[in-house]
């Protein structure tokens, strides 16, 4: 299955909702009026993509056909073109669905080093995983840092999947400085010859201060082994929690300097919206999208196809 299937099928609850609030109000030959763009805005709300992205669909939607009669393709047309825009952030995202690296910022000596984040059961050591696989699987030596001190099973898990994987992992027993885990896992990374290191770090609520400003040391830990690391810092938010990965997504960026989200669970979500929401509220792109249980259900985040996939047979 290619990725516009694939998100087609993990969008079917978000587009399922959006079906439901506004199937009727676009038929050829309506009148647009204040009242169906009020209903069409509540639609677009449901589906998390946040108050701010539906009033600017609505108020171009208005300024070009209010009063009109409507012809349904070039509203949806509209649509299209404004959710494109805005997660593309005002730039040309060249990402490509056959290149996993194409989101990263490669170091230009390697390795390229990841940082990655976020709170608690969110689906963050599989995310790991499943990039790793998607790195090796593009020829790419990956190595591991369990920086989950805190969590033996953390540990355990990260470790069954580098053997799974056949890349090698740093470890330390638990309640080590999560910092020596990354600093070590650099370390090994730049000895080896490793084109990427993955660090995982321990769950967190965005609200405990004290465990982010280890976030934040952790970080610059990293760059004294090696100077502009963490080149890329991501952040796995749960598609399920919907607007409540704002919060979250505002404190982990101050803590790590996010550059990037991994957006875990968007199958089985009828809050698909809220990456529309992420992007403009926040700056931070969606890089990768999980889109399933298995190894190989991470992909590269591509923004048109990500439209096309739930606006699509509209």
């Amino acid at each position: 299955m290619g990725l516009f299937d694939k998100l087609k099928s993990a969008l079917v609850k978000t587009k399922d909702v959006l079906r439901t609030d506004v199937r009727d109000l676009f038929k050829t030959g309506v009148i647009l009026d204040d009242e169906k763009l009020e209903e069409f805005n509540r639609g677009l709300i449901h589906t998390d993509m946040g108050v701010t992205a539906a009033g600017q669909i609505v108020a171009e939607l208005k300024n070009q056909f209010g009063g009109r009669t409507v012809q349904p393709n070039e509203i949806w047309n509209v649509v299209r073109a404004k959710l494109k825009e805005i997660l593309k952030g005002g730039g040309d995202i060249a990402w490509k669905e056959s290149d996993p690296l194409s989101p990263l910022k490669l170091a230009p000596s390697k390795p390229t080093v990841i940082l990655v984040c976020g709170v608690n059961g969110v689906g963050k050591t599989t995310s790991i995983a499943k990039l790793a696989a998607k790195l090796q699987k593009a020829g790419k030596k990956v190595v591991l840092a369990a920086g989950d001190t805190f969590r033996a099973a953390a540990v355990e898990q990260l470790t069954m999947w580098s053997q799974r994987l056949g890349c090698e992992i740093v470890t330390k027993p638990a309640g080590t400085d999560p910092a020596a885990v990354a600093f070590e896992g650099c370390d090994r990374g730049a000895n080896s010859g490793a084109d990427v290191v993955i660090i995982d770090t321990a769950g967190r609520l965005q609200t405990h201060s004290n465990l982010m400003q280890e976030l934040g040391k952790i970080h610059r830990v990293i760059g004294k082994r090696l100077p502009g690391a963490p080149h890329e810092s991501l952040l796995v938010l749960d598609a399920t929690t919907g607007q409540n990965g704002l919060s979250q997504a505002t404190k982990f960026s101050e803590a790590a300097g996010c550059t990037g989200i991994i957006l875990a669970k968007l199958d089985g979500t009828a809050k698909g919206g809220v990456v529309i929401s992420i992007r403009q509220q926040m700056g931070i792109p969606v890089k990768y999208v999980g889109l399933g249980e298995k190894i190989d259900d991470l992909d590269v985040f591509v923004p048109d196809m990500f439209v096309d996939a739930l606006f699509g047979d509209n």
